[in-house]
C-alpha cells in the first residue's frame, strides 16, 4: 500500500510517499480503508520529534511508529476475531497510528460509527481536535450555561470546536484571533471577537469565567487578570518555549498551587475515549456544530499539508484525501 513514512526526525521534508506492506489487525482491531485523515499539531511535533520529551514516548533517536498521521476516517475493510461492533463495509471514524495510508488499523475502542450526515474528510478533522476542545471546555474548564468563555486561538483546528461547544453547553463566546480568520470566527457562532493584534484582551475590562488558551504566549500573570475572581484558566497549548518542553512548560506552571487566588489554573491532558467521540458524533448528527475544513491535499502531498500545518496559520482543520 502507499503510506507517508518518515525514518527520522526533522522538518516536512523527513516525510516520504513509499510502498509498504498493509497493517495486520490484532484480534480486537479493525483495519480500515482509509478515505480521509486529519492533519494536527499532534502530527507535527512527532515528525520533529519536538519538544525533546515527546520522543521518550516515541522513540528517542527515531520514531518507533515510522507512517505518520493519527486522526481518520474510512470504511472497515477487516476486523479481529474479538471485534463485535463492526463489520467489513462499515463507514467509521477515529483515532489510530498510521493514517496517513491507504489502510490503518486501531482497536476497536477507538471508532465510532461515521454521521450520514459528514463527508469522510469532515469526519477525519473531528477525533483528536473536536475533544481536546471537549474536554478542555467541559472536564478541565467546567463549563456552565451562562459563563462567559474566552478561547485563544479561535480559529484553529481546536479552537474552532471550541468556539462551537462553547457555544452548544450555552456559553457567552469570544474569540481571539487574527485578522485574517476573524470572518470565520463569527461564523461559527463567536458572540465577540478580539483582533490580538490590535489589543490585549487582558487590559480590557471584561472578565470571564473560562480561558481556554490554545494558542496563547501571554505570561500567567497576566491572564489571570481577564479572569472573574471564581475563574478557570486552562493552558491547552501556546507557542513553543524550548526545544526541551515547547509549550508543555506552559503547562507545568499551570499546574503549581497557587495560595493567593481563587483561580483555577489547569492544564489539559486529553485522553481519547470512546464516550466521547460517540458524544460528538451525536452532536454532529443533530447539527449542532459542524468541522471546519479549510483545505484538502492528496495522500501524495501529504508533505505539503504537514508543512502547511507547521505554519501555525491554518484556518480550521487540514486534511488529506486517500
Amino acid at each position: 500500500m502507499k503510506a507517508i513514512v518518515q525514518d527520522t526526525y526533522g522538518p516536512a521534508d523527513v516525510l516520504e510517499l513509499r510502498d509498504v506492506d498493509p497493517p495486520a489487525p490484532g484480534d480486537d482491531d479493525v483495519l480500515v480503508r482509509v478515505h480521509a485523515a486529519g492533519v494536527d499539531a499532534g502530527v507535527v511535533h512527532l515528525m520533529t520529534g519536538t519538544p525533546y520529551l515527546v520522543r521518550l514516548g516515541f522513540g528517542l533517536r527515531a520514531p518507533r511508529v515510522r507512517v505518520r498521521g493519527m486522526d481518520v476516517a474510512g470504511r472497515v475493510e477487516a476486523v479481529g476475531r474479538n471485534v463485535t461492533r463492526f463489520r467489513p463495509g462499515d463507514e467509521v471514524f477515529g483515532s489510530c497510528q498510521g493514517s496517513f495510508a491507504e489502510y490503518a488499523c486501531g482497536r476497536q475502542d477507538k471508532f465510532v460509527p461515521k454521521p450520514a450526515a459528514l463527508t469522510f474528510e469532515q469526519a477525519a478533522a473531528v477525533p483528536i481536535s473536536a475533544q481536546t476542545a471537549l474536554h478542555g471546555l467541559r472536564d478541565a474548564g467546567k463549563v456552565q450555561q451562562g459563563h462567559k468563555v474566552l478561547v485563544i486561538g479561535a480559529g484553529g483546528g481546536v479552537g474552532t470546536f471550541a468556539v462551537q461547544l462553547a457555544k452548544v453547553f450555552g456559553a457567552e463566546v469570544t474569540g481571539v484571533c487574527g485578522p485574517a480568520k476573524a470572518d470565520l470566527v463569527r461564523s461559527i457562532g463567536a458572540d465577540h471577537v478580539l483582533d490580538y493584534t490590535r489589543e490585549d484582551f487582558t487590559g480590557r475590562p471584561e472578565r470571564y469565567d473560562l480561558i481556554l488558551d490554545i494558542a496563547g504566549n501571554r505570561p500567567l500573570s497576566r491572564m489571570r487578570r481577564a479572569l472573574t475572581p471564581r475563574g478557570t484558566l486552562v493552558i491547552m497549548g501556546g507557542e513553543e518555549g524550548g526545544k526541551w518542553t515547547g509549550g508543555l512548560g506552559r503547562q507545568f506552571r499551570a499546574m503549581l498551587p497557587s495560595p493567593f487566588s481563587g483561580h483555577r489554573l489547569r492544564a489539559l491532558v486529553s485522553l481519547h475515549r470512546e464516550k466521547d467521540l460517540a458524544f460528538l458524533a451525536e452532536l454532529l448528527e443533530a447539527g449542532r456544530f459542524a468541522p471546519v475544513v479549510s483545505r484538502t491535499y492528496p495522500l501524495a502531498e501529504a508533505r505539503e499539508a504537514v508543512r502547511y500545518v507547521s505554519g501555525g496559520h491554518a484556518e480550521g482543520k487540514v486534511v488529506i484525501t486517500v
